[in-house]
């Protein structure tokens, strides 16, 4: 039986012989983009290089990717959402094209080198087309060429088979593969890939980077064309262990087995197996996100709203299962243990990890006690709970709605769900909406304001060393096209004069009209020159080296501006404290 560890060596050793550069897992924080709030694919990363720029390892591309997604919190529970997920993905950055992607993926998953999938259980989906691209007659003649019977061929539209990240930028028609599974019967005569009853089982995705699609919704061909692969490991490795749940694999049992070992019941229902997943993902996903070298841990903001979210229906989870203070500790060892190899910063960030699950757990249950108070008094000032007052302890006191429906159940009270229905689902839209706000703009995005802005943040970066010495290192990036955010490592707040200084040195080298140059460097070779690099767990042996004069000279993947004229005048609008020893600036450039 192939183990996890075996699946992502055979996939990176199958495309390094293709000819592709194995590459690092970039940061679960995407850099210098606001448009989400975590990695959530493969491809996030590499953005800036399927819209043209040059990527330093050449232009094919394998790696295994650390990757959350926030839209399947809810969804946890079952046997195949998860959180944190990783992806195996390879690229081609305008070299091999749609044969070459689909003969790969086949040989891959049916070979008996490698993966040994049946053929005969083997199913594909191409795009139909429609107004904005062709059918893809394309993909659909190249499954035929390896095999592929034309009934297992499903032409599907693009809700199904085109892909993009977020609501703009590059995107593309895909091609995804499926393996039946027999212990799930088909659910009717018109069950196919992409069904949700789980005879057919999703395994891989070719997507094929054809379009921008722009702002106002249209799309424009690329002016090179792409490909862009994903493969989830979870998934993957519970098919070939031959297991109904991604639970069930070599990647949670050690977890799972341990809460079972502190919760120590006989049986387990339905309903504690789901409470078991709960607290597993929740409490692995929050340990791969609080390893990143930014150190973010639990708030009531963006990231750390997550984290947080994360680690309290973790808490809720165990405690209704009877597994008392301090068990998050124990899953985490077990976690940084299964991961500290394939990402260093999982060892290295151990103790950050570990005081943030205890302080948030004190502070829970201290929540808890609050929302336990105010449960009480709108009982005994009403003699019910509504589903508005359920509602009302779920977002203002972080009760969880599982936990006020025992409570009232305790005192005899029905509450009306179709009430707490209503007032979630709303507050869920408004959400929604200003999350989807959040993929507008962006550096994905090359707009000439993103671009001037990510400029001037290298500046920004090396004049504050300059004036505040060495002691200034990056946590951080975030740019809109109105300002440019940077967070930083420093003890305090700048006084008024070194804030008017750090502005004069930008300024300065702006007037100069200083060339902007990239070079692509041995890493080591790089560093050795004075070039910057604060997370070191994102670069390969090769990296791009941006230098502005002499003044600055950074790893960083572009773009830039050519000459430092355009970015008009810098000034500093704002700054201020996020944390024990970290600084944020927002700046602007005026005309």
């Amino acid at each position: 039986m192939m183990r996890v560890h075996e699946l992502r060596e055979m996939y990176l050793k199958y495309f390094k012989d293709k000819g592709h550069s194995v590459i690092a897992s970039a940061s679960l924080f995407p850099e210098d983009d606001p448009t989400v709030l975590f990695t959530s694919a493969g491809m996030h990363p590499l953005v800036p290089y399927l819209l043209g720029q040059p990527h330093p390892e050449g232009n094919r591309l394998t790696n295994v990717q650390k990757c959350v997604r926030t839209t399947d919190i809810d969804g946890v529970g079952d046997t195949t959402h998860l959180t944190f997920f990783e992806m195996l993905g390879n690229w081609s950055l305008g070299d091999y094209w749609k044969n070459e992607a689909i003969t790969w993926s086949y040989e891959f998953l049916t070979s008996k080198k490698y993966l040994g999938f049946d053929p005969d259980k083997l199913s594909v989906t191409v795009f139909a087309g429609d107004e904005d691209s062709p059918k893809d007659d394309e993909a659909a003649e190249a499954w035929l060429s390896v095999g592929i019977p034309e009934e297992r061929i499903f032409f599907l539209g693009k809700e199904d088979n085109w892909w993009i990240a977020g609501t703009s930028g590059p995107c593309g028609p895909c091609s995804e593969m499926f393996i039946e599974v027999d212990e799930i019967p088909k659910c009717g005569p018109d069950c196919r890939p992409g069904c949700h009853c789980g005879h057919f089982v999703e395994v891989w995705n070719d997507v094929f980077m054809s379009y921008r699609k722009l702002d106002d919704g249209t799309y424009e061909p690329l002016p090179m064309k792409s490909i862009d692969t994903g493969m989830g490991i979870e998934r993957t490795i519970a098919m070939l262990q031959g297991v109904p749940s991604v639970f069930e694999t070599d990647l949670f049992i050690p977890l799972i087995n341990r809460v079972k070992e502190l919760s120590n019941r006989e049986e387990y229902t339905e309903e504690d197996e789901r409470l078991i997943r709960i607290i597993v993902d929740h409490v692995r996903s929050a340990v791969m996100i609080m390893a990143d070298d930014r150190k973010i841990g639990p708030s009531n903001v963006e990231q750390g709203y997550i984290i947080r979210r994360l680690l309290r229906k973790a808490i809720h989870s165990a405690d209704r299962l009877g597994i008392g203070q301090g068990f998050m500790s124990s899953l985490a060892e077990i976690v940084i243990d299964m991961f500290k190899d394939l990402y260093g910063e999982v060892e290295r960030n151990k103790e950050f990890i570990m005081n943030n699950l205890t302080s948030e757990e004190a502070k829970f249950r201290k929540t808890l006690s609050k929302a336990i108070r105010r449960f009480d008094k709108i009982y005994l000032d009403t003699g019910i709970i509504t589903g508005e007052d359920a509602f009302l302890l779920f977002t203002s006191f972080g009760l969880p709605l599982e936990m006020t429906r025992d409570l009232a159940e305790e005192k005899g009270i029905k509450i009306d769900m179709d009430e707490f229905t209503k007032q979630f689902e709303e507050h869920r839209e408004i959400s929604r909406t200003a999350t989807q706000g959040k993929f507008k703009g962006g550096l994905a995005e090359h707009s000439e304001k993103i671009v001037k802005l990510h400029t001037a943040t290298h500046l920004l970066q090396a004049a504050l060393r300059k004036v505040l010495g060495d002691e200034v290192t990056q946590n951080g990036s975030n740019i809109t096209e109105e300002r440019l955010r940077f967070d930083f490592t420093f003890s305090r707040k700048l006084t008024p004069e070194e804030i008017e200084e750090v502005e004069k040195l930008v300024n300065d080298v702006i007037s100069q009209d200083l060339e902007v140059t990239q070079r692509f460097l041995p890493y080591d070779k790089a560093i050795g020159k004075g070039a910057l690099a604060f997370f070191k767990e994102n670069y390969g042996e090769s990296v791009s080296v941006y230098s502005v004069g002499g003044f600055s000279m950074e790893l960083c993947g572009g773009p830039h501006v050519e000459r430092t004229r355009v970015l008009g005048k810098f000034r500093i609008a704002k700054q201020k404290s996020i944390g024990s020893g970290l600084m944020r600036i927002r700046a602007v450039l005026e005309d």
